[in-house]
């Protein structure tokens, strides 16, 4: 039950360099409208602007607008 290892090797300089790329697969926009998130129901991540709130299981989740299967289409 314990975890796979890792590939890691000590730099020059003594830092541990693990060989994970560093950094968020999400782009970084400078200001905060433009955020992703995940639809609710299919996952995947869109701009906020493409999302919608909806009530689901007593809570508000925000979910793609029209639909999933739409904005796929599109």
């Amino acid at each position: 039950m314990s975890k796979p290892p890792t590939k890691d090797a000590i730099l020059n300089d003594g830092l541990r360099y693990k060989t994970k790329v560093g950094g968020s697969p999400f782009r970084a926009d400078p200001y905060i409208g433009a955020a992703s998130m995940s639809c609710f129901l299919c996952g995947k991540h869109r701009p906020r602007q493409e999302l919608q709130s909806r009530k689901l299981i007593g809570k508000s989740q925000f979910v793609c607008a029209p639909s999933c299967k739409a904005r796929d289409a599109a």
